[in-house]
C-alpha cells in the first residue's frame, strides 16, 4: 500500500506562490495517476488537478485552470502542485491522492470523483490573506 505525505503549505499573501510536494513511500508512485484536491471548511472536497502515471496527461479545475501546475517526478517518488497568483478563495487543506485501483489507471474519466482514488495524504493547510 502507498503511502502519501504532502508538504509545502503555509500562509501567503494574494498574489503570491506556493510549491505543494506530495512524497510517496511503500510503493513507486509511477504507476499511479495522481490528483490534488481541497476542502475548505464547511465545504465538500473539491477537485483541483489530476496527472497521468507518465506525466503526459494533467486536468484541472477550472477555478486554478492557467494559475496551477501539476507535475511529477517519477524518480523523486514526487507529484508537485505549483500554484501561482493565489487568492483568499484558495485557502484550503490540500491533499494528494493516488488512484490505485487499476480500473482507474488513468485520467481519461472519473479523475474529478474522489471515489476513484484509493490513497490520500493527510493534507496540508493553505491559507491566503487578502
Amino acid at each position: 500500500q502507498v503511502q502519501l505525505v504532502e508538504s509545502g503549505g503555509g500562509l501567503v499573501q494574494g498574489g503570491a506562490s506556493l510549491r505543494l510536494s506530495c512524497s510517496a513511500s511503500g510503493r513507486a508512485l509511477g504507476t499511479y495517476a495522481m490528483g490534488w484536491f481541497r476542502q475548505a471548511p464547511e465545504n465538500q472536497r473539491e477537485f483541483v488537478a489530476a496527472i497521468s502515471w507518465g506525466g503526459g496527461s494533467t486536468a484541472y479545475a477550472d477555478s486554478v485552470k492557467g494559475r496551477f501546475t501539476i507535475s511529477r517526478d517519477n524518480a523523486k517518488n514526487t507529484v508537485y502542485l505549483e500554484m501561482n497568483s493565489l487568492k483568499p478563495e484558495d485557502t484550503a487543506v490540500y491533499y494528494c491522492a493516488a488512484r490505485t485501483d487499476a480500473f482507474y489507471s488513468g485520467i481519461n474519466f472519473a479523475y474529478t470523483e474522489s471515489r476513484t482514488y484509493g490513497a490520500w495524504g493527510q493534507g496540508t493547510q493553505v491559507t491566503v490573506s487578502s
